[in-house]
């Protein structure tokens, strides 16, 4: 009887623990369908949601800009002759220092003296006959008064003293053209410096006026000197007067001079895109040679920099309403931000305004890519420079 009531027993307990199984391999089933469906919509999610590559702007330091100049001298004069004739002396040579206003050369010049002594004399005459005329005017102007000549007559010694004084006014013009052309036969310097090039010597011929006659000396002006060099337009704004250079010039070495800027050009050259600038160099000590080669390193200052950061020139967007960037915040929304242009370094731009340093841009966006769209960025470390 025990054994019979235990069967049916049994057969239960069987049938509830495959229903268990049964039941957990349904569950297991329909759990994994669902995570895989899950997955699925992750995946399906995560490839709408297109990927980029991010990097933050560097921020853009002031450096110094070496480049290549020459000297000038502060002021360099060519002598010439004012007067023709021979070189009768030669007072000066190349490399000797002379003051304003000292005697370079003495040129003989006696055809002159005699066109001196022609006016003169011309002079002398021409005085007389105008003193003759006017005596006869007075008279003559006396006698009209009474009546004892006509009016005519009066008039015509009149006229006769203006043609007169006009003779003579011309005369001592002519007079005063030979003195002073006999006063050129001495040659002067024009200013305090040194002669850098003499182009006569005594016994020469001087031709004066000639359209190929060469200077007699060249006097230049060496305490101070001129030191220019040719800025590319990219740092042209960083140019102005009282940025610091200094050079260095190959007969001294490794020693370093200083110069000032005084002034730019304030244009470019057409053919190298560069501005003339000028500096100041104190030559009192006479080390530096003007038409010398100096290699300078110009200081620039901090301003015109400060602020600017430097993107690859990949991340800039180029649409009708300007040139812009895309930047993503911490979420993967993107902002699409206009910007200016300072500097075009080729694979890189420097960026004046409309960006931070901190934020990430998306470097070679899509043309499509618009303000509010969701990306997944991926970051890279900005490089430093």
């Amino acid at each position: 009887m025990g054994t019979e009531m235990a069967h049916p027993r049994r057969v239960l307990l069987f049938l509830a623990v495959g229903l268990a199984g049964l039941g957990g391999v349904l569950w297991f089933t329909i759990s994994s369908r669902l995570a895989a469906q899950e997955s699925l919509r992750e995946v399906t999610a995560a490839a709408a949601v297109p990927s980029v590559n991010v990097v933050q702007p560097r921020e853009v330091q002031s450096r110094p800009l070496i480049l290549s100049g020459r000297f000038a001298a502060w002021a360099e004069a060519p002598v010439y002759a004012r007067t023709g004739g021979f070189i009768q002396r030669r007072l000066v040579d190349i490399g000797d220092r002379v003051q304003a206003g000292q005697l370079l050369a003495v040129i003989d010049a006696p055809e002159v003296d005699q066109q001196l002594a022609a006016a003169t004399a011309a002079l002398a005459t021409v005085r007389a006959q105008r003193d003759l005329s006017a005596r006869t005017a007075q008279r003559w102007t006396e006698l009209g008064a009474r009546s004892v000549v006509s009016q005519q007559a009066t008039d015509e010694r009149r006229g006769d003293l203006a043609a007169r004084t006009a003779q003579l006014t011309q005369a001592e013009a002519e007079v005063n053209r030979l003195r002073a052309l006999t006063g050129f036969t001495q040659v002067l310097a024009p200013f305090e410096g040194t002669i850098t090039s003499r182009g006569t010597d005594v016994g020469a011929l001087i031709v004066a006026g000639a359209t190929n006659a060469q200077p007699l000396f060249t006097v230049s002006d060496t305490r101070r000197l001129r030191l220019y060099v040719r800025v590319p337009q990219a740092y042209t704004a960083a140019i102005a007067p009282g940025v610091v250079a200094r050079f260095t010039v190959p007969e001294h070495g490794d020693e370093t001079f200083t110069a000032e800027v005084t002034r730019s050009a304030e244009s470019l050259d057409i053919q190298s895109g560069a501005m003339l600038v000028q500096l100041a160099v104190d030559n009192s000590a006479d080390r530096l040679l003007p038409g010398g080669y100096a290699q300078v390193r110009l200081e620039l200052p901090p301003g015109p920099m400060g602020g600017q950061v430097r993107i690859p020139a990949s991340a800039l967007i180029f649409r009708q309403d300007g040139t812009s960037v895309a930047v993503v915040d911490d979420q993967g929304k993107v902002a699409v931000k206009p910007v200016r242009i300072a500097r075009d370094l080729g694979s890189d731009l420097d960026i004046s305004s409309g960006l931070e340093r901190g934020e990430w841009v998306i470097n070679g966006p899509s043309d499509a890519i618009r303000s509010g769209d969701v990306v997944r960025p991926s970051r890279t470390a900005p490089e430093s420079r």
